[in-house]
């Protein structure tokens, strides 16, 4: 159901983990306003600043530290490439579904393209790339489906972010979850208009509260907002509407469980654990260290000292200036003026030394532990160091880290996406009239590596085949292992069909021993 009417929002103990994933959020964005105004929380001086404990920490945070000679502040997106390569490491080859082979009743095929419709476009691949970036930063991310005969004509599935869902658990099961967004905002009196939509078994609700910046308000009709209107003649009189399946309409997907640091909360103690959990301090660092490099950088330019007998008057009170494009310079006549008079050079030049090595291998090692407390391996964001003549054995044990994270969360996503799957079939069938009918979850199937090279993979196949150590099914299932059982029995009928029409096209041979030719092999 709705939640009542001016209460907190979002409400204990969701409110803590909405300020972590805000904070996440500010190192994913590049904000550095708002990584300046969280780590600002306290005076500029203050005994704090001497203290142990998490007021200490975030006092000397390099991002909440005084600027008061306005140096430069870089920020280094590292938190958003990670999130990126986090979810191109899942679904740059996106999973597929596939129906079990007894499972659909009547025209198997029509199902299975019926599912692909579903599930298997672009549409879907995007979903859940951009899904997969979010459940990194936030540590998950809701799927829910959505169904609208003015849109698509078929149930369409969609992603909602982790910081603004409040789910309800049970046994670390998702059995309710309310999303909200906020469709109006009045920055000069605090008014905030939000739309609550509450997937419950059969039921989704929909509320319009008009309330502040923290808290949720009173309710209002759904007409009164436009962006809410659409919902009102199709909810009843209980403000829902009726889903026709009796299973919940939306998934949670944690991005790694268990979470560290709410594993002893109730309520946020089934939530996931986010990539940036535990890393905001490298983070800091590493922006700290990236700064310094470019303040050595600036202050390391080429300057020259030049003696005030070369300047010319630019007229009382002006000052004067040097010409460094002048080729020819006159001596002054008499006396030696200014500096010359000791018998130095009328011009001193100056280049300070850059420590760019320091600093590069400083940020280079942050790096690496940043990723690696993601479970991530350096190689997988295209490291330079791994760059030059080396194996296929040494790059696949450089993305060995990569693919063991690869393969853990791709787990807990197998585990959600294949009963939503079903239920998504479930409403296509009750609302778009398709005849879909499965008795258990299709099957969800990745690519064995996320972009196995194609010339490793050919190499390892063709020499499995001609020493017969593998059956062209095995080599076409192992090649495409992400395809259903359909398609690689008629890649291998096109597969035999051409080879058979190849060797008829030819004499019929034997070798010197007698033995059959490869026609008589493939044949067996």
């Amino acid at each position: 159901m709705l939640p009542d009417a001016n209460i907190a929002w979002p409400p204990p103990p969701f409110d803590q983990a909405h300020k972590a994933m805000a904070v996440w959020d500010a190192w994913y964005t590049g904000d550095t306003n708002r990584l300046t105004d969280i780590y600002r929380r306290y005076p500029a001086y203050r005994p704090a600043q001497f203290s142990g404990g998490l007021v200490g920490r975030i006092a000397r945070f390099f991002w909440g530290r005084p600027n008061p000679q306005a140096t430069k502040r870089l920020h280094v997106p590292l938190a958003a490439d990670l999130a990126r390569g986090s979810s191109s490491l899942l679904f740059s080859q996106p999973p597929r579904f596939v129906i079990g082979e007894d499972d659909a009743r009547g025209d198997r095929k029509t199902a299975q393209s019926r599912l692909e419709l579903l599930l298997g476009g672009a549409d879907t691949a995007a979903t859940l790339l951009e899904a997969g970036e979010l459940a990194s930063v936030l540590g998950g991310v809701y799927l829910r489906a959505w169904w609208d005969r003015a849109v698509s004509d078929h149930v369409n599935l969609g992603k909602m972010a982790a910081d603004c869902a409040v789910p309800r658990w049970r046994y670390d099961r998702l059995v309710g979850v309310t999303f909200w967004q906020v469709v109006a905002e009045d920055s000069s009196n605090g008014v905030v208009w939000r739309h609550l939509e509450h997937h419950a078994p059969g039921r989704i609700y929909h509320g319009l509260y008009l309330g502040g910046r923290d808290r949720l308000g009173q309710r209002r009709p759904l007409i009164e907002h436009p962006d809410t209107a659409w919902a009102a003649p199709l909810v009843d009189a209980d403000s829902a509407i009726a889903t026709g399946v009796n299973t919940l309409t939306a998934c949670y997907i944690p991005n790694v469980r268990f979470n560290r640091i709410w594993r002893h909360t109730p309520g946020l103690a089934s939530l996931g654990r986010s990539d940036l959990e535990g890393q905001e301090p490298l983070l800091d660092a590493l922006d700290e260290t990236w700064s310094a490099w470019m303040r050595d950088i600036d202050l390391g330019r080429s300057r020259l000292f030049v003696d005030k007998s070369l300047t010319q008057s630019r007229g009382p009170g002006s000052g004067a200036v040097f010409d460094s494009e002048q080729a020819i310079f006159t001596p002054l006549p008499g006396t030696t003026l200014g500096s010359l008079k000791d018998g130095s050079p009328p011009i001193i030049p100056q280049q300070f030394t850059i420590r760019w090595q320091e600093h590069r291998e400083t940020a280079t090692e942050i790096t690496e532990l940043i990723l690696r407390g993601a479970g991530l391996s350096v190689s997988t964001f295209g490291d330079a160091r791994a760059a030059g003549l080396i194996t296929a054995t040494e790059v696949n044990s450089r993305d060995k880290l990569s693919e063991a994270t690869r393969d853990q969360k791709i787990n807990y996503w197998k585990a959600e996406l294949a009963p939503l799957a079903r239920t998504i079939t479930e409403l296509d069938r009750v609302h778009f009239g398709s005849r879909i009918e499965l008795k258990t979850n299709p099957e969800v199937r990745w690519p064995v590596r996320a972009q196995a090279p194609p010339l490793e993979t050919a190499q390892r196949l063709a020499a499995l085949k001609t020493t017969d150590l593998i059956s062209t099914e095995q080599a076409v299932r192992e090649r495409n292992p992400n395809w259903s059982g359909d398609d690689v029995n008629d890649e291998v009928d096109r597969i035999r069909t051409e080879v058979e029409q190849h060797l008829r096209s030819q004499p019929a041979q034997r070798d010197l021993t007698g033995s059959q030719t490869a026609t008589g092999r493939f044949a067996r």
